[in-house]
């Protein structure tokens, strides 16, 4: 839900506005409108320094230190400040590691030539004998060659000869001279430069073991910079006399910021906030709510006069993901992943979502009875449970093709009934009747049908009913679809409006099919590594073959996995965002509530 907010409207001398805003930034309770992104050289500066201070976090969690590094404390010029020091030595870093790896190369192509004066190979060829360096595999060379021309075999490795001629030939394999100073001198600076990389990876250990030092660094700038956006916010009146700020804070803090306010001795004003004011939102959810707000957030928060979308979101992406999914074995996986999830510094906080899907995933597949693609109805242990199980036959269809489509259109009735609620709420009943035209004949018309299918409504009952529904529907939709217009105007309206829903709902209805189409996709497929697995066991009288089989069976549901998750994200991402938002009406027009604080 979206919580309430009271407006705060400051009026201080000019010079108050800092010491009101730092007092706020302590409290940690109301937003100050103000602006998002740098507006001048100081603002710009602070968010250099937090693009620098989070970057060089960034690093320095990607660095790994070898086991055995001692920590060293590093007490030379730059010490004092640890971005300074921090970010020169990464970049110090980054020179001496592409050294050793240069000087690694050249001491390797070094390694079976041994050492090679340069100067002297010039004066060898200039005398008229130069050198040919060859390389080729063991099985390939010939020891005849020997007797052929002055050949000197120089190593034998890793199934190569490597050989030097002195003289002109057309031996294969020739490869260029070895180059780069002598092997000694190169195995030396490689040593020098080794040793000089520990001297650096053990300062890095040590800054990492203080990366507190940063990050308070970092958390500094971000409220610095956020209380100067604060301040900058302000309205200067009356010859700059005196300035202007606005702020919103939760209905429920409203005890606590007025009396750190009060300690001020600031002169304000609060009210209730209203749409016209455009406060902030601040979405209010229980802890399985709370868990999907990221996905609100990806499309965006609401008006203030809105709805929160995210209840609905919660538990209709929860069914549609597990619909997609549909097995019962590939839930247990999720839930296993979001456990491991939880010890992951950087995604901890989704791993609850990733858990709550795991657990929609492996009883969604359980009801189907698919288990890695296994179909659970055959087997004996699951006997006495049948009957909760998804029938593969409903009315001649199939059953999870028909169960989709019925999630569907109540998802979509839902979506029209939310649509009817806050027009009525803001617009009034009597300016909301077209919408409640439209609700009345669909989702009144669906509740109609399903009672007398479901032989609780007889025939002339359901009638009577449908007639009543029909032209009480038809003068929303028709005649008071608009009471400011002329009502021959609002019949045309009617009649597009006709025609834009009847085409549009039936698309709308059919997106849901996906649901099963994903869902019986992934269940194919994982059938398909079933049966390749299967088929290479063959009996399982040979134990070597159980490798391959599980390596199939390991390898394809892995990669079954992966694919059907993100097509389950997707696609019921999609559901919400375009059906259910489009029928709702929901409008993503709000921005997020950012109070100032440390």
């Amino acid at each position: 839900m979206i919580t309430p907010m009271t407006k705060y409207s400051f009026i201080l001398l000019n010079g108050q506005q800092d010491a009101l805003l730092e007092k706020l930034q302590e409290v940690g309770l109301v937003d100050i409108t103000r602006s998002a992104k740098p507006m001048d050289d100081h603002s710009r500066e602070l968010a250099s320094e937090i693009e620098l201070v989070s970057g060089l976090i960034r690093g320095l969690n990607t660095i790994e230190i070898p086991e055995g590094t001692q920590p060293i404390t590093y007490s030379g010029e730059g010490s004092e400040d640890p971005v300074r020091l921090t970010g020169g030595l990464l970049m110090a870093l980054s020179d001496v590691e592409n050294n050793v790896q240069t000087l690694q190369k050249r001491e390797k192509a070094l390694t079976v030539w041994g050492s090679f004066d340069k100067d002297v190979l010039d004066k060898l060829a200039a005398a008229g004998v130069p050198l040919h360096f060859h390389q080729v595999s063991a099985k390939a060379f010939r020891e005849s060659w020997s007797e052929e021309y002055p050949l000197s075999v120089i190593a034998r490795e890793d199934g190569n000869v490597y050989f030097v001629v002195a003289a002109d030939n057309n031996l294969p394999g020739e490869v260029s001279a070895p180059s780069g100073g002598d092997y000694h001198s190169i195995h030396a600076e490689l040593l020098d430069e080794q040793k000089k990389l520990r001297h650096m990876q053990g300062i890095i250990l040590a800054i990492k073991q203080n990366m507190s030092v940063l990050e308070q660094r970092l958390a500094d700038s971000y409220a610095h910079l956020d209380l100067y956006l604060a301040g900058a916010a302000a309205v200067p009146a009356a010859e700059d006399t005196i300035v202007t700020l606005v702020g919103y804070a939760p209905v429920e803090d409203e005890t606590a910021v007025t009396a750190a306010l009060d300690a001020t001795g600031a002169f304000y004003l609060k009210e209730a906030a209203v749409v016209d004011d455009d406060p902030p939102i601040k979405l209010h959810n229980n802890w399985f709510v709370k868990q999907f707000e990221v996905l609100t957030d990806m499309y965006g928060r609401p008006a203030y006069d809105g709805f929160d979308p995210t209840p609905f979101i919660s538990v209709f992406f929860l069914l549609f993901f597990a619909f997609c999914m549909g097995d019962a074995g590939y839930g247990l996986i999720l839930i296993g992943i979001g456990l491991l999830l939880k010890k992951a510094d950087g995604f901890k906080d989704m791993a609850p979502l990733v858990v709550l899907l795991g657990i929609g995933t492996t009883i969604i597949g359980f009801l189907f009875h698919t288990f890695f693609s296994i179909d659970i109805s055959t087997w004996s242990i699951f006997e006495p449970v049948k009957g909760i199980f998804l029938p593969a036959k409903i009315a001649g269809y199939d059953g999870t093709m028909v169960l989709a489509l019925i999630v569907g259109v109540v998802h979509l009735c839902l979506a029209m009934c939310v649509k009817t609620y806050q027009e009525t709420k803001n617009k009034g009943f009597i300016n909301a009747l077209g919408t409640w035209g439209w609700t009345l004949l669909i989702v009144g018309g669906i509740i109609v049908a399903a009672l007398a299918f479901g032989g609780v409504m007889d025939k002339d009952l359901t009638k009577w009913v449908v007639i009543v529904l029909g032209v009480v529907s038809a003068l929303g939709i028709f005649v008071f679809n608009d009471m400011k217009r002329n009502k021959l105007a609002n019949v045309g309206v009617g009649l597009w409006n006709t025609y834009n829903t009847a085409t549009g709902l039936l698309g709308d209805v059919l997106s849901y099919l996906r649901l099963y189409a994903l869902g019986l996709a992934g269940s194919m497929l994982g059938m398909a590594f079933n049966n390749i697995g299967t088929m290479v066991l063959g009996d399982g009288s040979s134990a070597l073959l159980w490798i391959p089989f599980v390596l199939i069976v390991l390898i394809g549901h892995t990669l079954n996995i992966a694919m059907a998750a993100l097509g389950a994200f997707v696609h019921p991402l999609r559901l919400n965002f375009l059906e259910f938002f489009k029928n709702s009406g929901y409008e993503a027009a709000g921005r997020n509530f950012n109070p100032l604080k440390k």
